[in-house]
Order: structure tokens, then sequence, then C-alpha cells
């Protein structure tokens, strides 16, 4: 296969995260990492590598669609900065340490705990289960800690971390605006840290095709970029449109066979 028909593969798979993640409300990385890890399957890279590669390739892509996120909610002064900056410095740190949890795991590994993640999120939407306010903002140390374990999870799983950000602010008794806000702020540095820890640890490595930046792979991560952005305000103007809590109850069930997919292979 050709660079350009593998370059136009993911222009495509762009499309499809970035409308989906603007339907639903979700990071494009919930949906890229498992689609990633089916195409670099198809393309016959190592099953040693594929996981690995999906989760770099994922942080990679949110690096930029959190740039255009991010200046959007700062517009509508949805951003907590107060909560963010002492978030950020224990993310960056998590974000690492998750990189290189995820460098020292096997290929499986790493696949079957993407597979129990993708489960309970779709649980988690399917039944609608919201953490309620219990408590208040924790302080400058206690937002560090909790950001050092969002960083942590959210670099294995090559996400932006808004899967869980979000609840644990409004657990917090953040406005969900603000925590969504504040959210995709978090998404910044996770993807940054997390991108630069699996180009890092994935160096060097000699089961890597052409075109890698260690666990990166250069003509995903710039074909899903290329149209995510654009299709995510799609795929927002769609959910104005449609019924919004049976397309959540579809999506769940899509991410239970996803997930399943993973523990049974």
């Amino acid at each position: 296969m050709s660079l350009l028909s593998v370059f136009a593969i993911y222009l495509v798979l762009g499309a499809f995260a970035g409308t989906l993640a603007g339907l639903f409300g979700i990071g494009g990385g919930l949906i890229i990492v498992p689609v990633l890890i089916f195409s670099f399957g198809a393309q016959g890279f190592g099953l040693d590598v594929a996981a690995h590669m999906a989760i770099g390739t994922s942080l990679a892509t949110i690096v930029f669609t959190s740039l255009s996120s991010i200046r959007s909610h700062n517009v509508h002064g949805a951003i907590r900065w107060d909560i963010f900056r002492p978030m950020a410095l224990g993310i960056v740190v998590g974000a690492l340490i998750g990189a290189w949890t995820a460098a020292s795991l096997s290929g499986a590994a790493l696949e079957l705990i993407i597979g129990i993640f993708v489960i309970l999120v779709g649980l988690k939407m399917f039944f609608e289960v919201n953490p309620s306010p219990g408590r208040s903002v924790s302080g400058k140390s206690g937002l560090a800690a909790a950001g050092t374990g969002i960083g942590w999870a959210s670099a294995i799983f090559g996400i932006g971390g808004g899967t869980l950000t979000v609840p644990y602010l409004s657990w917090s008794n953040v406005r969900m605006q603000q925590a969504v806000g504040t959210s995709a702020a978090c998404g910044l540095p996770i993807a940054v840290a997390g991108a630069v820890g699996n180009a890092w640890t994935g160096w060097g490595n000699t089961s890597l095709p052409d075109y890698s930046l260690g666990f990166i792979y250069l003509p995903a991560l710039f074909g899903i970029i290329f149209t995510s952005v654009l299709f995510a305000r799609v795929g927002a103007n769609l959910a104005h449109k449609l019924n919004a809590k049976a397309l959540k109850r579809v999506f769940s069930i899509l991410l239970l066979l996803v997930g399943l997919r993973f523990l049974l292979s």
C-alpha cells in the first residue's frame, strides 16, 4: 500500500473520529485508539507495537485538537485557570510516568487494559452514571495529586483525560460548563507530555514501521488532525438535530462491543 493510500485512510479516520467526538461530546482518543489498533493490525504492524503506536499517535493528535478546544472554551470564560495550573503540574509528571508504564507493558496487556476501560466508559454512558457534587475544590497539593493520577491513566489509555477530569471536577462542585472547559485545558499537558513520553520510549525500536517517531505514526497523525477538527464541528451541529439520549445509548453499546472485542481477542 502506497504512502498516499495510507494517508487517505487516516483522513477518513480523522473525519469519522471528529464527527463522533463532536456528536457525543467525548474526546477523540476514546475513538481513535481502538480504531488505530485495528487499522495498524490490518496494515500488518507487529502486535507487540500496534497498541503502543495507537496510544502515542492518539496523544499526539490531541496536542493539536486541544488547542482549538481551549481557545473556544476560554472565549466563553469556561476555564478555571486557578484549578488548571496546579493540576497541570501533576498531569505532566503523571503522563510521563504513564507513558513509561505503557511502554513496559506488552501489546496484549495494553489491549486488555484498553478493552476494560472502554467497557467501563460504555457502561457509564449507557446507565448515565455521573458523580454528585460531594466536596469542595481541593487545595493546590490535592489538585496536583489528582492531576498526577489523571495524567498517568490518560497516558496509558491514549486519551485527553476528559472522561476522568470532568467527573472529578463535577464531584468537586465545579459547574459543568467550567468542568468541561477546564478539562479541555488539562488535555493539552496530558497530550504533550504523553506524546513526548511515547516518542522517547519508542525511540530506536526496531519493530516500528517507516515514518514513525518513536511510538507516533506520522501518516496517521497528520491525516487525523487534518480532518478531525473540521468534522468535530459537523458532529456538534448534528448533535443539535438528533436525539442525543438515544445516540449516546447506541454509542455506549458500540463501546461495549469494541471493549469485548479486545477482551476476547
